[in-house]
């Protein structure tokens, strides 16, 4: 019996690991797997013509926030054409309040949770012609025994590729599908660098490797080794991890300041600095030692650092908001600015009416409102990010931003500033601005504040247009 895996990724770069996590129990069961993704970018009909090509029996789609409202239709126009093939939806986006797909009759079963446990039995009911259960519930996989990368020769040719080293979470953040689950299981510390030394000899491409540990350093101890292990020269991957500033000890900061440049990548959530924030948002962090811990490892100079914040929490205020941006800013090498989601089986998804929240109804649920900020403060925020993801984010304006941030009163205030003047004075939208016309709108925005030096500044926005844009810096940088 035929089984598709099927998943639509973010972007090409992007691969998915949670089928390659089915694969294993499925063929161990004597079924035959056949693993199909796309992307977002790839066309509908293209891709529905690739999954009917397989003619499988069962069709099993991993289902996301972001790729929902794609992965829908599609299961149903396929079993519309395949009539006598299961349909079998898995992932986060379908594993919490599932009613919402009664009126769904094409689709066969629900997994809800992990499925490396569960897919099988659905897979040998349909085999055997037994009446098909709608919803299942997933089971406790022992996901840590010796699968190796779940990898294959073939597979590599991605930019990025996922490995789990634990599964689960030590916290329980109300905007965390991570919440909903108790315990931490981890894979052996031999096992871990054995399964890396793995990915050195995969055939492919690929360059990094992005621990999907929602808490990499749940233990310390653990991870220091890991990290020990990692520096030998024969881990040549960059590798990137979430991990807790709080839990790093002095043990943890030696063994990273020792990593060439460009092999680690960290990123830290810090969410806010408001205390009543982090306490109803289940945060039980000292945001203080988590940015002072932030700057410990960036100033180093060795390692990438990421640090997020998310906007709409509960009793955050915009102006509050703007608080926690500027008590972040310049901690870590880049600031993401992230919205509050109200997935569906996270505490604050429950609250929802409590707090006042009004959210997107389809897929990323991203929070509009609240009862501490407005739609429009809630605007100007996702303006101002894709300012950043403009201007800081892409590191095209590093001399120019040195400059500037070394001079900022208020971060946020200069971001919120930047961002009304090119709405104003440029109706296009951001990523429809040419690139001298961002240069020239930052020096034309940043010579009305009163603490900038013009001809300062514009020699350091010509570095930058010299170093990125590999042409002469225009007249308006060099007059």
């Amino acid at each position: 019996m035929k089984v598709v895996l099927f998943a639509i990724n973010g972007s090409w770069v992007h691969s998915c690991l949670a089928l390659r996590c089915l694969r294993k129990p499925l063929e161990r069961e004597g079924f035959e797997v056949v693993l199909i993704e796309h992307s977002l970018r790839d066309r509908t009909a293209h891709i529905l013509e690739h999954l009917y090509s397989e003619r499988a029996d069962v069709y099993g789609f991993s289902c996301y926030i972001w790729n929902l409202a794609q992965t829908l239709p599609l299961a149903q126009a396929l079993r519309e054409l395949l009539p006598k093939s299961k349909i079998v939806l898995g992932g986060p986006e379908v594993s919490f309040e599932t009613e919402r797909f009664d009126g769904m009759d094409w689709i066969d079963a629900i997994v809800c949770g992990e499925g490396e446990e569960v897919m099988p039995k659905i897979c040998r009911a349909i085999r055997d012609g037994k009446d098909l259960e709608r919803v299942w519930q997933g089971e406790a996989a022992n996901v840590m025994r010796d699968e190796g990368i779940l990898y294959r020769d073939g597979e590599a040719c991605e930019n990025i590729l996922y490995y789990e080293s634990s599964r689960g979470c030590p916290y329980s953040c109300a905007y965390c599908l991570s919440s909903a689950t108790r315990g931490v299981r981890m894979k052996p510390t031999a096992q871990v660098l054995a399964d890396l030394e793995e990915f050195e000899r995969l055939d492919g491409d690929c360059k990094v490797i992005k621990f999907v540990d929602r808490t990499f350093n749940a233990n310390v101890a653990r991870a220091n080794e890991i990290w020990r292990g990692l520096l030998e020269e024969k881990f040549t991957k960059h590798y990137h991890f979430e991990v807790c500033a709080s839990l790093l000890n002095e043990e943890s900061f030696e063994i990273l300041s020792r990593f060439p440049k460009g092999k680690i990548q960290l990123e830290f959530g810090l969410q806010s600095t408001n205390p009543e924030t982090l306490a109803a948002s289940s945060r039980q962090i000292d945001p203080g030692k988590v940015i002072a811990a932030v700057k410990r490892i960036r100033n180093v100079g060795n390692i990438h650092v990421h640090l997020d914040l998310i906007a709409g929490l509960p009793y955050e205020t915009y102006a509050r908001f703007g608080k926690s941006f500027d008590d972040a800013y310049g901690s870590a090498d880049l600031l993401q600015l992230g919205f509050l989601k109200l997935l569906y089986g996270t505490e604050l998804r429950k609250k929802k009416e409590e707090y006042g929240y009004r959210c997107l109804p389809i897929p990323p649920y991203t929070v509009l409102e609240s009862k501490w900020i407005s739609y429009p403060e809630m605007q100007k925020l996702f303006g101002i990010a894709e300012v950043l993801e403009r201007y800081l984010e892409s590191g095209r304006f590093c001399h120019a931003l040195f400059y500037l941030d070394a001079r900022m009163p208020s971060p946020f205030a200069f971001w919120e500033g930047l961002c009304a003047y090119l709405k104003k004075s440029d109706p296009r939208p951001l990523q429809k601005i040419s690139q001298p016309d961002a240069f020239r709108h930052l020096l034309a925005y940043a010579k009305s504040l009163p603490w900038v030096d013009a001809d300062a500044l514009k020699e350091m926005l010509c570095a930058d247009f010299s170093q990125h844009e590999n042409k002469n810096p225009p007249s308006f940088l060099r007059g």
